[in-house]
C-alpha cells in the first residue's frame, strides 16, 4: 500500500490543477467544520439591523431580517458538503453494485437491473426529485439526501455496467477465471482497480448533482427552507428581492461557493485519473516519453546512408516500486534494404526496443537515454506534428496482432485510403490504383478491397496490415512478430512475398520474432537480446555456423534438427535476472555453463569483435583472459555441443 501512496502524493503535488482542487475543498471543509470558531454569530439569530452593507463586523452584511450572511455562508457549507458527499457515496455504491451485478451475473438479473435503470433514465430527473421532495417537505436534510441519492444513480450504473462487460472479456479477466480465482477476487483485484477513474468520476458527478439538486429544490421552496444551506440562502435572497435592494452579495456568495465546489470536484477527478491511469501518470512533468537533444547521449556517428541508427539506447517502465529498465545500452544500425532480425526469449526487450525507437511506446514506458536517428531525423526530439509526417512516409510498423487493428465497420479500401490521404495524396483514381498495386504486392485478390475485415481470414487481414505499412514505400518497416498467430503455411507465403517486396522496393526491415531458425534463413544480420541487452550481433550465416555467445548457442540448439541421429536436448535452466535491479557483470552469469566466477559476475561487461561485422558481449572473447580459465565448464549446468 505504501508503494502506491507515494506516487499518489507525488501526483497530487506535481499538478497545479490538483493542488487547486484540493485547496478549494479544504477551504470549504474548514468553513463547515470550524464555523463556530470563524464567526461568533448564530446564523439564524435575528440580532442585527436589516440590509446592513458588508463591513468589518459583517463581511457579507445582513439579511432582510437582520441575520449575519457570513455566518450563514460558513454554516451553510457544512450541510451543503454533507448533502453532496453522502448522496454521492450512496449513489456511487448503488451504481457500482447494480452495474457490476448486471454485468457479471447476466441472464435474468441483468434484464431486471437494466429495466430498472432504463425506467430511472427515462423519467425526467428534476420533476421526479421535486415530486418526491414535496411529500417529505420539512423533514430535515436526510430525506433530501435520500431522494437525491435514489434518483441520481441510474446513469452511473449504466456506464459502469458497460465498462464491466467490456473488461470481463479482456484476456486478464479470462485468465483469472481460468486459474480458478473467485468472483470476489476478480471484482476487487481485477475489475475495480481498472475502473477506479470511472468510479471516481461517478462519485464526483453524483456529489455535484446532489449539491445542485439541493440548491434547486431550496431555491424553488420545495426543500426544507428552515435549514441553513447555500441553497436556502439563494431562496431567501430571491424571496426578499435582494438584487432589487442592491444586496447582490447575498446571491453572489452562495452561488460562487457552489460553482467553486463543482470546480474542485472536477479538478480532483483529474487527479484520480492520473493516479489510477499509468498512461496519464507517466506523462507528468519529469516523465516525458522522449528526450530533448540536450538529454540524449552521443555515440559514434552512423555510417553514411544508414537508415536507422540507435545509439546507447535505454528504455524503462516507471512503476510505483521503481524503474524496470527493459532496454540497456543498445546500439544498432540498419542499412538501406537490409533485413535485420532480432531474437530472444520473452521479456528480453525486443518489442520495447522497437516501439521505443519508433516513438510508439505507451506510458509508463519511458526513454531513459540514447539517440534514435532515422534518415537524418532525430526521432526523439521531433514534435508530435513533425513525427506524424515522418511516420508511414519514412517508417511504418506492423504489430503482432495487427490483424485485429482494422476498423470492423469500415471497408478495407477506405482504411487503406486513409493511410495514404493522411500524407497529402487525395486523388481518388490514384488511391484506387495504389490500393490495387499494394494488394498485388502482398498476394490478395482485388475483390477483397470492398470487404469488411470480418469477411477476411487472419492471414488475409495480416496481409492487409502489411499492405498498409507499404502504402507510402517507407525506407524502414519494423515488424513485431507479425506472423506469430498464423499457421506455418501462411507464414511461409507472407514471408516469401515480404522478401520479394523488400528486394523490389529496397525497404529495410527490422523483424522481431522468437523463431531463430526463421531469422537465420531470412535475415542479412541477426541481433540476439537477453535481459534488455544486445548480447550478439552477426551476419545470419556466421551466427548459424559459429554462435559466439553461450546464450545464442543454447537458443540455436533448443530445437532438434529434422534429420540426423537422435540426441537429448535441454532447455536453459533458471530465469533472466530482475530488470528492476542493476546487474553487475554479465546478466547471463547464473545460467551459463561457461561462466567464470570472479570475472563474469564482477567486471563491467564489454563488447568484443570476433569477426567482420560480428560482435559479442561475453568475457569468453576477451583476449586478455587466460585461455585455461575460458575452457572450464560449470559442473551441474548442462552444456551444449559446439
Amino acid at each position: 500500500m505504501s508503494s502506491l501512496v507515494g506516487p499518489a502524493l507525488r501526483t497530487l503535488r506535481s499538478q497545479p490543477r490538483t493542488l487547486i482542487g484540493v485547496g478549494l475543498l479544504l477551504v470549504f471543509l474548514v468553513m463547515g467544520l470550524f464555523a463556530p470558531l470563524l464567526t461568533r454569530y448564530d446564523p439564524t439569530a435575528l440580532a442585527f439591523d436589516s440590509w446592513l452593507r458588508p463591513s468589518a463586523a459583517h463581511p457579507l452584511g445582513t439579511s432582510a431580517v437582520g441575520q449575519d450572511l457570513f455566518a450563514q455562508l460558513l454554516y451553510g457549507a457544512r450541510l451543503t458538503l454533507l448533502v453532496g458527499s453522502v448522496a454521492g457515496v450512496i449513489a456511487t455504491v448503488l451504481s457500482v453494485a447494480l452495474g457490476l451485478a448486471a454485468a457479471l451475473l447476466g441472464g435474468w438479473v441483468d434484464e431486471i437491473i437494466n429495466a430498472v435503470i432504463n425506467v430511472f433514465l427515462v423519467l425526467p430527473g428534476l420533476p421526479l426529485v421535486i415530486v418526491a421532495s414535496a411529500f417529505l417537505r420539512g423533514g430535515g436534510v436526510w430525506p433530501v439526501i435520500l431522494v437525491i441519492s435514489l434518483t441520481g444513480w441510474a446513469w452511473g450504473a449504466r456506464v459502469l455496467r458497460s465498462q464491466a462487460m467490456a473488461l470481463a472479456q479482456r484476456d486478464f479477466i479470462l485468465a483469472a477465471r481460468a486459474s480458478g480465482e473467485g468472483t470476489g477476487h476478480i471484482i476487487f483485484r481485477e475489475l475495480l482497480p481498472n475502473m477506479a477513474g470511472l468510479i471516481a468520476a461517478n462519485f464526483f458527478g453524483a456529489a455535484l448533482y446532489a449539491v445542485l439538486s439541493e440548491a434547486g429544490l431550496s431555491f424553488i421552496g420545495v426543500g426544507d427552507v428552515s435549514l441553513v444551506t447555500w441553497g436556502t440562502m439563494l431562496y431567501w435572497a430571491q424571496a426578499k428581492s435582494a438584487l432589487l435592494q442592491g444586496a447582490w452579495w447575498w446571491v453572489a456568495a452562495p452561488g460562487l461557493g457552489i460553482a467553486l465546489l463543482g470546480t474542485a470536484f472536477a479538478l480532483l477527478n483529474f487527479a484520480v485519473d492520473e493516479i489510477s491511469n499509468p498512461r496519464l501518470r507517466a506523462g507528468l512533468p519529469g516523465r516525458a516519453r522522449g528526450l530533448t537533444p540536450a538529454q540524449a547521449t552521443q555515440g559514434a556517428p552512423p555510417a553514411p546512408g544508414t537508415v536507422l541508427s540507435i545509439r546507447d539506447f535505454e528504455v524503462g517502465y516507471v512503476t510505483p516500486r521503481g524503474t524496470v529498465k527493459a532496454v540497456r545500452d543498445v546500439s544498432l544500425d540498419v542499412q538501406p534494404g537490409e533485413f535485420v532480425g532480432i531474437a530472444g526469449e520473452s521479456g528480453c526487450g525486443k518489442s520495447t526496443l522497437a516501439l521505443a525507437a519508433a516513438r510508439l511506446l505507451d506510458p509508463p514506458g519511458r526513454v531513459l537515454g540514447g539517440t534514435v536517428q532515422l534518415a537524418g531525423h532525430d526521432l526523439l526530439s521531433l514534435s508530435p506534428e513533425a513525427l506524424r509526417q515522418v511516420r508511414w512516409r519514412d517508417y511504418s510498423v506492423v504489430f503482432q496482432a495487427s490483424m485485429n487493428v482494422l476498423n470492423p465497420v469500415l471497408r478495407v479500401r477506405n482504411q487503406i485510403y486513409d493511410a495514404i490521404q493522411a500524407h497529402g495524396r487525395p486523388d481518388r483514381a490514384a488511391l484506387d490504383s495504389r490500393a490495387r498495386e499494394l494488394f498485388a504486392l502482398v498476394g490478395i485478390r482485388e475483390s477483397a478491397l470492398d470487404a469488411y475485415p470480418h469477411e477476411l481470414s487472419g492471414g488475409m487481414r495480416q496481409r492487409v496490415a502489411i499492405a498498409m505499412a507499404l502504402a507510402l514505400e517507407p525506407r524502414l518497416m519494423i515488424m513485431d512478430e507479425p506472423t506469430t498467430a498464423l499457421d506455418v503455411v501462411v507464414q511461409r507465403q507472407i514471408l516469401q512475398e515480404l522478401s520479394e517486396v523488400r528486394q523490389r522496393l529496397g525497404i529495410a526491415i527490422v523483424f522481431i520474432t522468437h523463431d531463430l531458425s526463421l531469422l537465420v534463413e531470412m535475415s542479412d544480420r541477426v541481433a540476439i537480446m537477453y535481459a534488455g541487452e544486445l548480447v550478439e550481433l552477426a551476419p545470419a550465416h556466421e551466427l548459424y555456423a559459429q554462435p559466439a555467445h553461450p546464450y545464442t548457442r543454447r537458443l540455436m540448439t533448443a530445437f532438434p534438427p529434422m534429420t540426423g541421429p537422435r540426441e537429448r536436448r535441454s532447455g536453459i535452466a533458471g530465469r533472466p535476472p530482475a530488470l528492476s535491479e542493476e546487474t553487475v557483470g554479465c546478466p547471463f552469469f547464473e545460467r551459463c555453463d561457461r561462466r567464470m566466477p570472479g570475472v563474469c559476475d564482477v567486471r563491467p561487461l564489454q563488447t568484443y569483435t570476433v569477426g567482420e561485422a560480428h560482435t559479442v558481449r561475453c568475457f569468453l572473447h576477451d583476449p586478455g583472459l587466460d585461455p585455461a580459465l575460458k575452457a572450464k565448464e560449470v559442473a551441474g549446468v548442462p552444456s551444449v555441443p559446439n
